[in-house]
């Protein structure tokens, strides 16, 4: 996706242009095109049918009845576009004749503010046969001079003279003060027939209904003065009015009749009702039967908790009255503190239990005989008879106040048990009560209505909205136009790009081979952005990166080579021109520059390119050798002679030989990589295209790996079938794809050039560097 846009972004300069130029043509158009408005009024037909109150049941249209029926909005629609109405319309504005006022820009009308008018003194008639086109050049306040179509001078007349034209007797009228505040002084006078501007407005005028389910009408109009269209469409709208609209009853006399009878026997049925609501609350001595049940309900609820605690009392009584009953001495304590609520027991059992224990005390050093002890069990005696005394009564008190809540209890649970019979009796009659009485107010609020509308008449419509326009324009469409320009503007370059692209059958990047080749892929070069074509020792190219990068991969296709033996990378490539000599001797030097002992042999006998890229000192190389058995090969081999490159050697192909097939498939060529393994790291070999010629075939036995170059924007994407029957096939070892001359400003490469200690931009920042 991101190679796509970048694709697209490096050709930023021709979007910029394109869009300026689409938005200045745009703004041109816009500002020289003449601008049309929209005006639209709504009004609502007042028919018997739907949206009006003429029916005699249209005052129970408001819950649902006699509304499911047919209205006569279409007919109305009709009506306002007739032929007639629209004639009369135009009859009463005389929009038939337009004036036009030239500008610096345009030539606009002038509606109602024109420098000059014209009354015609023969009837409309004579208007109904051709177009007539004059111009007035007004020339003092006084007087003008008159030009026909062709701008053939009429002659000079004076305002408010009486002229013979074409269109009948005619008097031009002036409507400034003074000539010097007019703009302009040449006014284009356009009289159409009466006929032709009714049919043309007729026609654009648009009339619909808003919805399917009601009377209102909506009616458009487009036109390039927004006060003349909003005045036909008022008058149009006053003039249906005029012609349509009859006096009607809005309510019958037997709507009101019906009423009063409803209103009769409504009254009287509330009355009875009324009556036995009063009965029914009298008879059961009740005002408000929720309010005394909720009352009724909480006097319950205190009763209960009430008896419950009376309960508890007496409980706690008789327990206490059971525990004297088993007293048989003087020696034993009454419980205190046992929760009971009577004040008088209390001290009772307290000095009771005071003077057991004084008894206890006194009996450990003394007799029962003694005065003091029988005196104490006196006291002892009587004041326990006291207390159950005292407890009996308390036991009856509460018993009897116990009885008493019950009964009240019992009563109130009575009364409750009844509420509910009378509430339902009650709302029985209440809701009767309020039936008649919604019925009786709903007829007095109609019986209202339908007095107010016999008295009163209504047009045939109703102006819901006067003709309104808004000051923008609908057409031209500034933004719609501008966005549309701009989009356009984009478009162009963008199509264009696309088109050159879709019909481009070259490769040009990795993009271009992946899904189309199994071949392994070893790297790209991008296009050089220097002169030089051997990259120097300190470059930090994007190209000298990219070999660098190379490098480095073919060290991992070289990790099962024979050790101790020179590897040996053989570059070849479809067709001539890849560049696969460029890569070999770049290549070459990128090995020899980190260390190693290369050389870089010139295999391509039919076509060497070795040469084009070094200074070799003598004419003798590779075929020298195959051809010449006493020629020794340290002859054939010199030093390649740019600075910083003491570990590159370089053999050339030598003179080109009549039979270049027969020499490369000798012993010798075997015998000659035999000797060079042992004296270098490295050999690279430049080879023959292998789609020409069937050189690099015959010596593909002796390379460790092949490099296959591919040139981006030279190689046809269809000759890709080469490389990879090759590989299947198996025929070039250890084979990997290289693409050569990558642009990577279009996206096509992978943007080498970045390194260590150098800044990283982002790409789109780059790009505007670039082509800023």
């Amino acid at each position: 996706m991101r190679d796509q846009l970048e694709a697209y972004l490096v050709h930023w300069k021709w979007f910029v242009l394109s869009v300026v130029f689409c938005i200045a043509f745009a703004l041109l158009y816009l500002r020289y095109t003449t601008p049309h408005y929209s005006v639209s009024a709504s009004i609502m037909i007042k028919d018997d049918k739907k949206g009006g109150i003429t029916s005699e049941l249209s005052a129970f249209q408001d819950i649902g009845l006699f509304g499911n029926v047919t209205n006569s909005v279409d007919n109305e629609i009709e009506v306002l576009k007739s032929r007639t109405l629209m004639e009369n319309v135009i009859k009463k504005l005389g929009i038939n004749v337009s004036y036009f006022v030239k500008g610096n820009i345009r030539t606009s009308e002038a509606y109602k503010n024109t420098p000059i008018h014209i009354n015609f003194s023969v009837p409309d008639s004579v208007l109904y046969e051709v177009d007539t086109t004059f111009t007035v050049k007004i020339n003092t306040e006084m007087g003008f001079t008159l030009f026909d179509e062709d701008g053939n001078n009429m002659g000079k007349y004076g305002f408010g003279e009486k002229l013979n034209s074409g269109v009948g007797n005619m008097m031009i009228l002036p409507r400034f003060d003074r000539v010097e505040e007019l703009s302009s002084k040449e006014v284009d006078v356009v009289i159409k027939p009466l006929a032709k501007v009714t049919l043309a407005y007729r026609d654009r005028i648009e009339i619909a209904p808003t919805g399917q389910n009601t009377s209102v009408i909506q009616l458009k109009l487009e036109d390039v003065v927004r006060q003349k269209a909003q005045d036909i469409l008022n008058t149009l709208i006053e003039q249906y009015n005029i012609d349509v609209v009859a006096d009607k009853n809005l309510v019958s006399g037997n709507t009101a009749r019906f009423i009063e009878k409803r209103l009769a026997l409504i009254e009287a049925e509330l009355g009875e009702v009324e009556e036995n609501v009063e009965n029914f609350k009298e008879t059961n001595q009740l005002t408000d039967i929720t309010s005394e049940a909720e009352i009724a309900l909480g006097n319950a609820s205190d009763y209960a908790k009430r008896i419950v605690e009376v309960e508890t009392q007496l409980q706690l009584t008789n327990f206490l009255i059971d525990y004297l009953a088993d007293i048989q001495d003087n020696s034993s304590l009454i419980p205190a503190n046992v929760g009971t609520e009577n004040t008088s027991i209390s001290p009772l059992i307290m000095e009771y239990n005071k003077l057991v224990q004084e008894r206890s005390r006194l009996m450990e050093g003394s007799t029962e005989n003694n005065p003091v002890i029988v005196n104490l069990d006196s006291q002892i005696s009587k004041l326990r008879q006291t207390i159950r005394q005292t407890l009996n009564n308390l036991k009856t008190s509460q018993t009897i106040a116990l009885n008493d809540l019950k009964q009240q209890e019992n009563l109130l649970s009575s009364r409750i048990s009844n509420v509910p019979g009378q509430e339902r009796r009650y709302r029985g009659i209440e809701r009767q009560q309020q039936i008649k009485e919604t019925l009786y107010l709903y007829l007095l609020q109609k019986k209202e209505e339908t007095a107010i509308s016999l008295e009163v008449t209504a047009p045939n419509s109703k102006i819901i909205d006067a003709a309104y326009g808004a000051d923008k324009p609908v057409s031209p469409k500034n933004k719609i136009i501008l966005l549309a320009s701009f989009m356009l503007g984009l478009l162009i370059p963008f199509g264009t790009i696309y088109l050159k692209d879709l019909l481009d059958t070259k490769l040009q990047g990795r993009k271009d081979i992946e899904g189309r080749l199994t071949v392994p892929f070893l790297g790209d070069v991008p296009k050089s952005q220097t002169s030089e074509e051997i990259i120097s020792m300190d470059s930090r190219s994007s190209t000298a990166e990219a070999f660098r990068i190379l490098r480095t991969n073919l060290d991992f296709m070289l990790a099962n080579a024979g050790k101790g033996k020179a590897k040996k990378i053989f570059v070849t490539s479809t067709v001539g021109g890849e560049g696969k000599t460029f890569v070999s001797i770049n290549l070459a030097g990128t090995l020899a520059l980190s260390g190693k002992k290369v050389l870089v042999v010139g295999m391509d006998i039919r076509n060497p390119k070795l040469t084009e890229y070094v200074e070799f000192p003598h004419s003798r190389g590779l075929t020298n050798y195959l051809t010449n058995g006493e020629t020794s090969l340290n002859d054939m081999i010199f030093k390649f002679n740019k600075e910083g490159f003491d570990h590159l050697d370089v053999l050339t192909s030598g003179v080109i030989p009549p039979n270049p097939a027969e020499l490369l498939m000798s012993d010798k060529v075997g015998r000659l990589f035999a000797e060079l393994e042992d004296r270098y790291d490295y050999i690279v070999v430049d080879t023959a295209p292998v789609s020409l010629v069937t050189d690099t075939l015959l010596i593909s036995k002796y390379a460790d790996v092949f490099v296959y170059v591919c040139r981006a924007g030279y190689l046809d994407k269809r000759l890709l079938v080469i490389p990879e029957n090759l590989y299947k096939e198996k025929r070039l070892p250890n084979m990997a794809i290289l693409i050569n001359d990558t642009d990577a400003k279009k996206g096509y490469g992978y943007g080498y050039g970045y390194g260590y200690g150098q800044e990283t931009k982002p790409w789109w920042k780059r790009i505007m560097k670039k082509y800023s």
